[in-house]
């Protein structure tokens, strides 16, 4: 942080992370107590968490960093009222400059790598369990194809087939001059060499996917977890050992992923040629090496499937051997393929022109056909792991993982078709000239407008529940303040953040909907562009007439609104990384999706977690550890999300000396719903069980967080009664001012927040006398 000071005495080392914390000497006096504070989403500085200008880095680096105040940091210090507050500042994971915006550009891989996580809970299905994830990473194999078949859409087909090989058009663009066929044609512009030409620029995708990959990992996930034993039971696999550490599994997903990409690319490129050489009255020797290259081409991509199937996580340690020869090798021998290929490409073939389409057409229905049947499959998988155990609060009934990676597979066929659709529009203009993109492409960007039609329903129809509702709570909100004057604009006001917060609760509903819009769609498209051939006479002709027309109009809608989605993204992404507001606003969406590894697309954006969690765990160890204090971990939004989790990876012996305090929490209305298999029922009581103690506190006009209900009659409960918002409804003698509506934030401004601290600390260590907590209302 660019505030915060510098510590007077350097970095803050810590032991290898390939072994346990060593116990030394307390640092501090043995009833030292330390609360260690969480941000959220939004982000912040360590001197609005501390609440002081003056802060000191304790540990760690310009990217995530423990800090306390000045007054606390040196080593005489000794506790006063309340306990040092430490402050774990993450912000800098998940923002920075506006270039990361082009990773919402890999929005549909993250959303596929979501559907491994959304899987129903069922214990004992190990086989099941492997099934799912199995068809999840077929899926994200069939996106690593799809994407790059797009960007081989646009370059070989449209621009270096299409465009080049037209006169007219090469005309329009005078950078495509030296390829054109025309009368002085130069050496490039023999179609296959074309071809191999414009193939360096799918093949730098690729490329470039597989740099940031790695070096993502390099920089985010590469930090060791703490060593310790695995628990014989696990109540959640979050308590695993090598949970946050999957290198070997990103590391052979990334050579699969990277090996299909210029295997498709090789494809691309091999397909006009292999056909003219197969031609009737070819040379033998150019048909021969077409065959052997077919066979070469089809054994690599059959050895980038089998990769993919052969092997899932491994959580019960971490997982630090890599395969080297796979991951070198794959990659290295799909590069030579693709080499081969473009050599055989630009071989010279007297007779051979440019026409039509490439066979495009065959290659994108055969991955949208696979598509549907794995998600298919994944949907017959994800009810039978919810059907052994029913959880009636998980989202979709089970299906939420099915229906992500459904919307995944949609994101890449709209972003393929509509990307291509305006391509061909700018190379052609309003002319005419080309035959323009595949039919299956095109149909699938006429499908944005429906779509947008839907979600303006379902927007009206969830506005106008809000609307009766809020209406609803007007009236329980003036009896909730019997005796005060009523004031109707504050009245409407506390109402309408209550309405709105329950938005959230109605997600399952808006997924459903959309999903069932894209199932239907997809199918329509599918549908139409199967149909698009045929030629009916007289009343079916003029039926058909209106239906071209009709696709038509929303085929130029929609690729419009491609263009000017495309450009809206990227400007507001630039926008979430930079303004904490903008951030707030799609922040959750975007946080819970980087929250989790790379367990299905090594191309997804970088899961923060695997920096965040170990953080905090070996901070906690070692500080309890050295001390003896107690410690109360204190996790904000997204912030007690990590606050779980890394309560979890913590020793049994250590995780009963920490107190979790949690507020604004989404652990069960968020992730409870839609990551059943490790943030259910079962795990947050066992959760409960492990920690010395937990409490979590909540508003009802929070539209994050929510109660945590842990399913625990034993001990007391973990959910605090619903937080008034605002503190006051009026003026009173504490507030004179009118109060403000807090929702998802400051919560620490509630005194119940210092209250149920002090509750903890003393909870914590019971045989000692505690200071006495002041009585709450109604005490």
């Amino acid at each position: 942080m660019d505030s915060a000071q510098r510590h007077p005495h350097g970095q803050h080392t810590t032991e290898p992370a390939h072994q346990p914390p060593e116990t030394g000497p307390p640092d501090h006096e043995p009833d030292t107590d330390l609360e260690l504070l969480v941000h959220g989403v939004g982000g912040t500085t360590p001197e609005k968490m501390l609440g002081d200008p003056r802060t000191v880095r304790i540990t760690g680096d310009d990217t995530a960093a423990v800090f306390r105040r000045a007054a606390d940091a040196g080593p005489g210090r000794r506790p006063g009222p309340g306990p040092v507050r430490e402050a774990y500042v993450w912000c800098n994971l998940t923002s920075g400059d506006g270039s990361r915006a082009l990773w919402l550009l890999l929005l549909p891989f993250m959303v596929v790598n979501l559907a491994h996580w959304m899987r129903p809970a069922a214990a004992g299905r190990h086989r099941t369990v492997r099934l799912y994830g199995l068809l999840v990473r077929l899926v994200a194999l069939t996106l690593t194809a799809l994407l790059v078949a797009g960007a081989c859409e646009v370059a070989l087909d449209l621009v270096a087939w299409q465009c080049a090989g037209a006169e007219r058009c090469a005309r329009r663009h005078t950078w495509l001059g030296f390829l054109a066929p025309g009368v002085h044609g130069g050496w490039w512009s023999a179609p296959g060499r074309r071809l191999a030409l414009a193939a360096l620029i799918p093949t730098a995708l690729t490329g470039l996917l597989w740099y940031l990959s790695h070096r993502t990992w390099s920089a985010y996930e590469s930090h060791q977890p703490l060593t310790r034993d695995p628990e014989p039971a696990d109540d959640s696999a979050l308590s695993r050992p090598g949970f946050w550490y999957g290198r070997r599994l990103v590391a052979r997903l990334r050579a699969a992923h990277t090996a299909t990409g210029l295997l498709t690319v090789a494809a691309a490129v091999a397909t006009p040629a292999i056909r003219f050489d197969h031609r009737p009255g070819g040379p033998p020797a150019l048909d021969t090496l077409g065959r052997l290259l077919t066979a070469g081409l089809l054994l690599a991509a059959g050895t980038a499937v089998g990769v993919v199937c052969r092997r899932g996580r491994s959580e019960r340690c971490p997982d630090r051997h890599l395969d080297a020869h796979l991951v070198r090798g794959l990659p290295l021998g799909a590069l030579a393929l693709l080499l081969l290929t473009l050599v055989y490409a630009g071989w010279s073939r007297p007779g051979w022109r440019s026409g039509g389409r490439l066979p495009g057409d065959p290659a994108f229905g055969a991955l949208m056909s696979a598509q549907g049947v794995l998600v298919i499959a994944l949907a017959v998988v994800a009810l039978d792991l919810h059907r052994r155990r029913p959880d009636p609060r998980a989202g979709m009934r089970g299906l939420g993982g099915p229906a992500v990676a459904l919307l995944a597979c949609a994101l890449g066929g709209v972003m393929s078709g509509g990307v291509a659709q305006r391509v061909a529009d700018w190379l052609d203009g309003t002319r005419a000239l080309l035959p323009g993109p595949p039919v299956l492409l095109t149909w699938q960007a006429s499908t944005i407008p429906a779509v947008l039609v839907v979600l303006l329903l379902l927007a009206a129809r969830l506005g106008l529940r809000a609307a009766r509702l809020a209406r609803a709570e007007r009236a329980r909100i003036r009896h909730e303040h019997p005796g005060e004057p009523e004031d109707p604009a504050r009245t409407r006001a506390i109402a309408h953040a209550r309405a709105m917060a329950t938005l959230t609760d109605r997600a399952p509903l808006a997924l459903a909907v959309l999903t069932a819009t894209t199932l239907v769609l997809g199918a329509a498209a599918l549908t139409g562009a199967l149909a698009t051939g045929t030629t009916p006479d007289g009343a079916a002709a003029r039926a058909d007439g209106v239906v071209r027309g009709l696709a038509g109009t929303s085929q130029a809608v929609g690729s419009w609104l491609i263009g000017a989605g495309f450009l809206l993204f990227v400007t507001w992404g630039r926008r979430a990384y930079k303004d904490a507001s903008a951030r707030r606003t799609i922040g959750i969406l975007w946080d819970v999706g980087t929250f989790w590894p790379r367990a299905a697309h090594p191309f997804a954006p970088p899961c923060y977690a695997e920096r965040a969690v170990p953080d905090l765990t070996w901070r906690m160890d070692t500080w309890t550890r050295r001390t003896g204090g107690r410690l109360v971990l204190s996790g904000h939004s997204q912030g007690s999300v990590l606050a779980a989790a890394a309560a979890w990876q913590l020793a049994p012996s250590v995780r009963g000396r920490v107190a979790l305090l949690t507020y604004g929490c989404p652990l069960e209305r968020l992730y409870g719903r839609w990551f059943p298999a490790h943030f259910g029922p079962p795990a947050l009581a066992g959760l409960h069980r492990d920690v010395a103690c937990w409490r979590n506190l909540y508003r009802p006009t929070d539209p994050i967080g929510g109660p945590v209900r842990v399913p625990d009659d034993t001990a007391p409960d973990v959910d605090h009664e619903p937080l008034r918002d605002p503190l006051a409804y009026g003026r009173t003698a504490a507030h004179p001012l009118p109060a403000p509506i807090l929702g998802h934030s400051d919560y620490q401004a509630d005194p119940a927040f210092t209250r149920e601290r002090a509750r903890l600390l003393a909870r914590l260590r019971p045989d000692l006398p505690g200071q006495r907590p002041e009585p709450g209302p109604g005490e």
